[in-house]
């Protein structure tokens, strides 16, 4: 599988990664589906500290252990937690980043982590006392690379301007485009990856669309409308023919961008992990289908976190 360096760092992570959130906490299927996507290529595995309250953790570090070594491993920190009553808040002070990280390589059963990413992010957090403190785990050794999961572009821009991240995940797809605008091109010239998140717009641009349209898209998705979205479906179904997946089309369009290095997909089953990863990456989109389906779709904008 293609590989892409993933911002200034020394890490190179496949084009695809695998989403750990939708494993469940059946711990014999979640070790299979990862195992599966191991053998397909990917080497990049996104958890996070909140993904059932730790447990989504345990279940891949116990998974990965006698492979660590040849795994990108990410996880998130920034939600403060309590597994037992399961609730939590917003919390990115150096004292919890620093005993979360702490929390996770317990769980992960790791000694350091290969990117760690502040999980969201507002105008209002301590954001150098953020920044330092990833600095200075980076620096002990303890993680490798750090960023930020965010779709604020006020919060975006003031990492791009005040730290050294080396990648952003946020949400992009056929049918949220929004990064296209002001932020794909803006991480690119300061050499910071995208992890796009929701490539399949919750299966909406996948095998299983009109599935997933009758039950999450009833009220529409984002500026989409019901009827329309089943309307692009029909267009993208018209497109692709016998020539190519749904899947694959929605894969291939957010991997064109150059700062995108890695689109980011859930599993929760085998079936699915072979769906994402059935077919030939380093054959990419050319311009013109691109484009084509750019047509299918529309723009659509941030409207909110703007100041």
């Amino acid at each position: 599988m293609l590989k892409s360096k993933l911002g200034k760092s020394d890490l190179h992570i496949s084009a695809l990664t695998l989403g750990c959130m939708s494993l469940g906490t059946n711990e014999k299927t979640a070790t299979t589906i990862i195992e599966r996507a191991l053998d397909a290529g990917i080497n990049h595995l996104d958890t996070a500290d909140l993904y059932d309250f730790g447990v989504n953790e345990e279940i891949v570090g116990k998974a990965i252990q006698q492979k660590r070594n040849d795994i990108i491993l990410t996880t998130k920190v920034g939600n403060h937690f309590n597994k037992d009553t399961k609730d939590w808040f917003w919390d990115p002070s150096k004292e919890h980043i620093e005993q979360g990280l702490q929390d996770s390589l317990r769980r992960l059963q790791t000694d350091y982590i290969d990117f760690y990413m502040l999980h969201g992010g507002t105008i209002e957090d301590p954001i150098d006392e953020v920044i330092e403190t990833m600095e200075r785990l980076k620096q002990k050794g303890m993680i490798r690379a750090y960023g930020i999961s965010s779709i604020r572009p006020n919060v975006i821009k003031e990492y791009v301007n005040r730290s050294n991240i080396d990648a952003v995940m946020m949400q992009y797809s056929l049918l949220d485009r929004r990064p296209e605008e002001e932020i794909l091109d803006l991480l690119h010239a300061n050499e910071i990856s995208v992890l796009a998140r929701g490539p399949l717009a919750k299966g909406m641009v996948s095998n299983n669309a009109l599935k997933q349209i009758e039950s999450k898209g009833k009220d529409g998705f984002l500026d989409y409308s019901y009827e329309e979205l089943k309307q692009i479906h029909q267009e993208l179904q018209d497109f692709t023919g016998d020539t190519a997946t749904l899947n694959e089309l929605a894969l291939k369009y957010v991997l064109k961008h150059p700062a995108v290095a890695s689109a980011v997909f859930g599993a929760s089953s085998i079936d699915q992990v072979k769906a994402n990863t059935d077919f030939n990456l380093a054959d990419m989109l050319d311009d013109e289908t691109f484009h084509r389906l750019q047509s299918i779709t529309k723009p659509n904008y941030y409207t909110k976190h703007r100041d």
